[in-house]
């Protein structure tokens, strides 16, 4: 492996750059309009221009980043999270270009990345799922299904997540159009429309096990991560290991999470999630949900607890690189994540756009910071609107959170709302101090509060507009 092409954009494409970069490989940066000056194409080697501003016409036009493939000679892909992530037609077509995907296989990845599929391979291990029904576009037969496991029920995409293409339904009357909204939301995030039905829980945990496998059959696991703090199905804030989880539930989900993966004989790195009612005995039960065949958005959490960096660990193990190799894994500390969106907290989250005047960002020993926002950074409607995630990594969990405070006290964005202020608001929430959230804790408890970073303020002087050439695309090869 020479040369990485990177089949995505934002804080993902710039983390993997800098992993293929600490293994001396060159990258291929891809971009659309908006994302003309992005950080992750200033970082690249090189860079091709996809041309437009939308997912389905940039990144996840399949025969565009083919061709980008071919062009520059890459001999590798990656990724990333989300857009082709977890789409085995993709994975194959870039085989078939003589290249490496650096993932899983395209038959595990249709397997455990599907999520029906994945389900059906969980019940035949005996291990535990939600009560749900068959993928089918009969909606006759999904409102008896529904009526048979009884209300509320939950569409969720079939190739995807991150919350798209759920829909919960409570009542019958509901079912037609809530079904009808969950296809639509997953054709457009996915490129597939196919969802399936599954019994809503009220008040669960989304605990998820890190795995990670190598072309030798060989699959270690790097512990949990406790990620119940979310909005609209998607995650705020992260940490590892979990907390208050009894040792036994923990034991039960390191063994249900190896046992599925030595099962597909999967390869590189994956993260199993589990729903767990409550979690704090012995006798907790626990639910597998679905399968990520790729790397998650909280890896770093993971990364620092165990010492690894799972991202050139994906690089190594798609060249050959053995498991035995790795030291066994071992736990040390605790740590946290706050996922920072260009979002409004206080009018429910709503994203934002317009352009960053001023960014101020801490240090210090404990705190990393994995992203793409710059001060001048533009925001589009047409992306993720994650701009960076902040992970503090402390010894003990109390001392995690009171890090925490000191870092995101200083923490300034400005030009348009984000989450920091929720996550300052959440700091100071027994619930969350005492780690006894779950899924739905925010749609229950958080009422639009914000609390603004006393410790850091904006010296109103804008610098002037930053003079930048657009980047130069590689010529075509003669």
């Amino acid at each position: 492996m020479k040369k990485l092409l990177i089949a995505n954009r934002g804080e993902i494409a710039v983390r993997i750059i800098r992993a293929a970069r600490s293994l001396g490989l060159k990258t291929v940066a891809l971009y659309s309009d908006p994302d003309a000056e992005s950080l992750h194409v200033r970082l690249a080697d090189e860079r091709i221009h996809l041309g437009g501003s939308a997912a389905k016409e940039t990144y996840l036009d399949q025969d565009k980043i083919i061709s980008a493939l071919v062009l520059t000679g890459a001999d590798a892909v990656h990724p990333g999270y989300g857009f082709l992530a977890e789409n085995a037609g993709f994975a194959r077509r870039v085989r078939e270009a003589g290249a490496v995907f650096v993932g899983p296989s395209p038959e595990v990845i249709a397997l455990m990345g599907d999520k029906e599929q994945a389900r059906k391979k969980a019940i035949e291990l005996q291990i535990p799922v939600v009560p749900g029904a068959e993928v089918t576009d009969d909606t006759s037969f999904l409102a008896a299904e529904a009526q048979r496991i009884g209300y509320p029920v939950i569409f969720k995409a079939v190739a995807g997540g991150s919350g798209r293409g759920m829909r919960i339904v409570r009542t019958a009357d509901e079912l037609a159009a809530k079904f009808q909204e969950a296809r639509d939301e997953a054709l457009a995030g996915f490129g597939n429309a196919a969802v399936f039905l599954e019994k809503f829980l009220e008040s669960p945990r989304h605990i998820e096990v890190q795995i990670f496998g190598d072309s030798f059959g060989n699959i270690v696991c790097f512990g949990e991560r406790e990620c119940s703090l979310q909005r609209r199905h998607q995650k705020l804030v992260e940490e590892a290991p979990a907390p208050n989880l009894h040792e036994s539930v923990r034991a039960r989900l390191h063994v249900y999470a190896v046992r599925l993966g030595k099962e597909c004989r999967y390869e590189s790195s994956g993260t199993l999630e589990f729903l767990v009612d409550g979690g704090t005995t012995a006798d907790s039960p626990i639910y597998f949900l679905e399968m990520n065949t790729r790397i998650q958005v909280e890896h770093p959490v993971t990364e620092s607890v165990y010492g690894v960096d799972l991202v050139r660990l994906q690089l190594e193990v798609a060249q050959g690189k053995s498991l035995d190799a790795v030291p066994a894994p071992q736990c040390t500390g605790h740590s946290i994540e706050y996922r920072v969106y260009a979002e409004d907290p206080s009018k429910g989250f709503s994203p934002m756009m317009g352009q960053a005047r001023y960014i101020s960002r801490p240090g210090g020993p404990g705190l990393r910071e994995d992203g793409w926002a710059e001060s001048g950074t533009k925001i589009s409607p047409y992306y993720d609107s994650l701009l960076f995630k902040a992970i503090v990594t402390a010894p003990t969990r109390e001392e995690a959170l009171r890090l925490s405070k000191v870092y995101l006290d200083e923490y300034v964005v400005e030009g348009f709302e984000t989450t920091l202020g929720f996550h300052r608001w959440v700091l100071t929430q027994p619930d969350f101090v005492r780690g006894l959230v779950d899924v739905y804790w925010i749609s229950r408890n958080y009422d639009g509060t914000v609390v603004s970073a006393p410790r850091a303020t904006s010296p109103f002087v804008l610098p002037p507009p930053r003079q930048s050439t657009p980047p130069v695309d590689v010529p075509p090869k003669r």
